[in-house]
Order: C-alpha cells, then sequence, then structure tokens
C-alpha cells in the first residue's frame, strides 16, 4: 500500500507539472509586412539540378511564386548567390526580371550567406526585424542562414516549398534543426496569408486572389468555383439538399 501510494503521490506530480506546463501560453510570431524582408538566396538554375524532394515542375514554380511575395506586398527585397560564375548558375531571369534595382549579392566563396560582410550590410540596411526565406539546399543555404538570422537576434520565417535539397530525409533532417533553434517552418500560403492578415486589407482579396490563381491555383480555383457559381445562379436537382 505504501509503494502504491507513493507511485500515486509522483504521478499527480508529474500531471501537475505537465498540466501546468500545456497551461502556459505560448507566444504567435507572427508576420508583419512592414517589419518583414524577403531574402532570395542560392534558388540558383545549376543548384536546381540537385533538389530530388520535389517534383521538378512544382518546384521550380514554388520558387518564382517565393519571389513575387516581394511584389504582392511591396517588400523589401535581397537576393544572393553562391559562387554563381560556375555550375551553381545564376538566379533564373524571372526572378531578376523582378528585382532589377534590388540588392544581389554574388558570393564567391562564403558557404553561410551571413559570412558575407555585403550580404550583412544589406539585410542591416533593410532595417528589417523579420526574414522569410528559401534557399538550394535545405539543409546547407536555408539553414546555415537561418541559423546565423536567429543568433543575430532575428525573427525567421523559412519557405519550406521554395528550400529543396537531395532527399526527404535530408530536408526532415535540416528542418528539424531550424525548428529547434527557433526558425518558422511555414508554407506559401502561410507566409502569404499573414502578411495579409484580413482579406478586407490592400493586399487583400482584389490583390491577393489574382496573385494566388498565378501562383497557388488551388485556391484560386476555389475562387474561379465561387464566382462561376454566383455568375451562373443554378442549382442542379440534389444539390439544395446539399445545402441545408
Amino acid at each position: 500500500m505504501k509503494l502504491n501510494l507513493t507511485f500515486l503521490s509522483t504521478f499527480a506530480g508529474l500531471s501537475s507539472t505537465i498540466y501546468a506546463q500545456m497551461a502556459t501560453t505560448v507566444p504567435f510570431d507572427r508576420l508583419n509586412k512592414n517589419d518583414a524582408l524577403l531574402v532570395i538566396l542560392d534558388l540558383q538554375v545549376g543548384l536546381y539540378d540537385l533538389v530530388r524532394d520535389f517534383d521538378p515542375t512544382i518546384y521550380r514554380n514554388n520558387i518564382i511564386a517565393h519571389a513575387a511575395i516581394g511584389k504582392l506586398f511591396d517588400l523589401p527585397v535581397v537576393m544572393t548567390t553562391s559562387a554563381q560564375q560556375g555550375p551553381n548558375g545564376p538566379l533564373p531571369k524571372e526572378i531578376l526580371e523582378m528585382y532589377p534595382n534590388a540588392p544581389l549579392i554574388m558570393r564567391q566563396g562564403e558557404v553561410d550567406a551571413w559570412d558575407n560582410t555585403d550580404f550583412q550590410a544589406a539585410v542591416r540596411a533593410a532595417n528589417k526585424s523579420q526574414i522569410i526565406l528559401a534557399g538550394i539546399v535545405t539543409d546547407v543555404c536555408t539553414t546555415f542562414a537561418a541559423l546565423s538570422l536567429r543568433s543575430e537576434g532575428y525573427s525567421v520565417w523559412a519557405n519550406v516549398e521554395a528550400s529543396g535539397t537531395t532527399t526527404h530525409l535530408v530536408a526532415d533532417t535540416a528542418n528539424l534543426r531550424m525548428m529547434q533553434a527557433g526558425v518558422n517552418l511555414v508554407s506559401l500560403f502561410s507566409i502569404v496569408c499573414d502578411l495579409m492578415r484580413d482579406w478586407r486589407n490592400t493586399p487583400g482579396s482584389a490583390q491577393v486572389l489574382p496573385w494566388l490563381d498565378q501562383y497557388f491555383p488551388v485556391y484560386g480555383f476555389v475562387a474561379r468555383g465561387h464566382g462561376a457559381a454566383i455568375e451562373n445562379g443554378t442549382l442542379i436537382p440534389g444539390e439544395q439538399q446539399l445545402l441545408g
């Protein structure tokens, strides 16, 4: 009986501790378009060939969409490449054409972008506290820069759909490492919705829905379907029952 009472006492203590931890509030670190900087990190045409954790067509669209976030929300943008004169190659022309006047830091040897003083200066000159980034490869370019930025006190959002690497295992390991350091691992749609906050804002539905139709068509077609239903205005037999 004494043993049972000891066990029950220990169990009750653990339960109280767990409950207290569960009841502790966790701050919601939210993106703010006025505080955010978009970093386009080593999304180079040669490095693209290393990406094996995405369908190549989907991934190509993902990196262009990542870059286009800056256009939608009028964010400052910093671009950087790693040894682009070699097999890594330049950034895609579609991205370069979006931002002809944005800083483009062409690193000659630094693996971690933050080790380059020009990149540091460009990030600091933007005077933003939140960094949205994506790179190739996830486990090196994205992770190293994200961890360095966290060590400098920045809040970091890593776009997991626009960062690619050689295998799913490598991607999972890199994402876990970033998550443990407080990096926010997020999707394209999550980034857009957090920056927008409210469909009634500007940018809001009028600007975001056409953007989503181009870069996130699964939601664009939701809007198209709704629009077509409103314009048609006809219920076929059986639909009324579904609508209650």
